[in-house]
């Protein structure tokens, strides 16, 4: 891995440079945040936009509602992040030129794309550890204080679903032949995993699937099934990187 923490330092630095870095976090912030206050203040708002058929039809919010509305706001909107984070990560240097150009010197491609990797996980990482100290901070607010060992893993299994897409987009950034092919099929990724989620016996192994299990620890309770679906998104991550480096290895850029 010749190179690695050059090309590391310098993904980072294009990161903050384009002023990704700081958009993101700024943005997982705000939905940390603003998760919370959503489902504190939902019935009212509700109720003020829709009149009296909403009266009495919603129930009381519970902290049950802030983790909810957390894990769906920060899945949904996080995964479309990852995908436009990672859709250009190595198509847009190949349309470029600049992968052809870098790798003219003595550096490895496998540190080439493992930098790309690190830098966009690190990324990700970061911005939902700061979602979820927003949302923790909030709802300890507007509700109550939530176990913060089983929030905190829950938040990490969230960055790992963000992670399983951005590795299949990652992936088809290496073969595709533009960014906006492989933001299409981190896209498709997440709609094939909607429309299988509705497999109950699939539905716990797929990224989408751990946002229940983060739900349940969010609150202090204990999964039926937990090792199992970690394994599998590890994998699939794992498998993506692989074929990504395969790949990049036989092609001529």
């Amino acid at each position: 891995m010749r190179g690695f923490w050059l090309l590391f330092g310098k993904e980072m630095r294009e990161l903050i440079r384009t002023a990704r870095l700081p958009v993101v976090l700024v943005v997982f912030a705000l939905l940390g945040l603003v998760s919370p206050v959503l489902a504190r203040y939902m019935r009212e708002i509700l109720e003020a936009v829709g009149g009296s058929q909403f009266q009495g039809l919603i129930p009381d919010p519970v902290v049950d509602d802030a983790v909810i509305q957390f894990t769906k706001n920060l899945g949904q909107f996080g995964v479309l992040i990852a995908v436009l984070l990672t859709m250009g990560s190595v198509a847009g240097e190949k349309e470029r030129g600049t992968a052809a150009f870098l790798l003219t010197k003595p550096l490895d491609r496998g540190a080439f794309l493992g930098a790309k990797v690190a830098a966009i996980g690190l990324l990700l990482g970061m911005a939902t550890a700061l979602a979820g100290a927003a949302c923790w901070a909030y709802t300890a607010i507007l509700f109550e204080p939530l176990p913060v060992v089983g929030f905190a893993v829950s938040v990490a299994l969230v960055w790992l679903s963000l992670a399983v897409f951005a590795a299949i987009t990652f992936a088809a950034s290496v073969v595709a032949p533009s960014a906006l092919v492989a933001g299409g099929v981190g896209i498709v990724a997440l709609l094939l995993a909607g429309f299988v989620s509705v497999a109950p016996d699939l539905a716990p192994y797929l990224p989408t699937g751990l946002w229940s299990i983060s739900n349940e620890l969010a609150i202090g309770g204990t999964p039926a099934t937990m090792v199992g679906p970690i394994v599998a998104n590890v994998a699939i991550i794992v498998i993506a990187c692989a074929l990504s480096a395969w790949s990049f290895r036989r092609q001529e850029l």
